[in-house]
């Protein structure tokens, strides 16, 4: 079943055409992962499918609703959560507080907001070894978990999520692909951008390239990992 929907998709900054035409679909339960060079477009398409842009034409839809003229807020309550490229953490506030603004659309449900707060500690206990912390005292991989915890606050359906592994070591790449398994496990629907096109494409189970605003190709992720010209240009073969 078909969660989320992209057909002829158009996005433009000014006079620059960003997207040309894109369609794509992530079916509930599945990890989609979308690769591209830099300036590709990814981010762009992630941005336009939450509502931080707007589209010139195409839908985007998720389970049937309209999200081209959605806001945010909204979207964010019909099941979506997006991690943003660079983790976006707000540096002065501690990890708990990142966590509960993480869960602003249930403000009103305390208990709710605890127990999903306690689910994210669970998940990620040195989070809550430094519940008190400045957030932006974290390193990069803590605040990469923080920035999956805050989205989790609002019990997604889909999660986006932007270039997790960027400026992380090799050995915390791999224990973010591991929480990306983890979450997955759990029943959330994933949307992946990643440059980390090997890692990308051994846990997803489907995969779109992105070359210039434009889909070039698409298929499992079993078979573009095979295909020659994929494994020329993002993987290093």
């Amino acid at each position: 079943m078909s969660l989320l929907e992209i057909k002829d998709l158009n996005v433009h900054y000014g006079a620059i055409h960003a997207i040309h035409d894109v369609s794509l679909e992530v079916n509930e339960g599945e990890i989609v992962t979308l690769i591209g060079a830099n300036g590709a477009g990814k981010t762009t398409i992630l941005h336009t499918i939450s509502g931080l842009h707007k589209a010139t034409s195409g839908s985007v839809t998720l389970e049937g609703h309209d999200l081209v003229k959605t806001e945010p807020s909204r979207i964010i309550s019909l099941g979506m959560a997006h991690v943003p490229e660079g983790r976006h953490v707000f540096a002065q506030m501690t990890v708990e507080e990142n966590l509960e603004m993480g869960a602003f659309i249930f403000s009103k449900d305390k208990s709710g907001i605890q127990a999903s707060m306690k689910d994210v500690y669970e998940r990620f206990p040195r989070l809550k070894e430094r519940r008190r912390q400045l957030a932006g005292t974290l390193s990069g991989g803590e605040q990469q978990m923080l920035a999956v915890g805050r989205a989790l606050m609002a019990k997604p359906k889909i999660l986006l999520m932007d270039e997790p592994s960027m400026g992380l070591s090799p050995l915390l790449v791999k224990e973010i692909f591991k929480i990306i398994e983890e979450v997955h496990k759990q029943g959330i629907t994933i949307l992946l951008v990643e440059q980390n096109a090997k890692m990308a494409l051994s846990i997803a189970d489907k995969a779109y390239v992105l070359e210039t605003g434009r889909i070039k190709m698409s298929g499992s992720a079993k078979e573009l990992m095979s295909n020659d010209d994929v494994r020329k240009a993002y993987l290093g073969v």
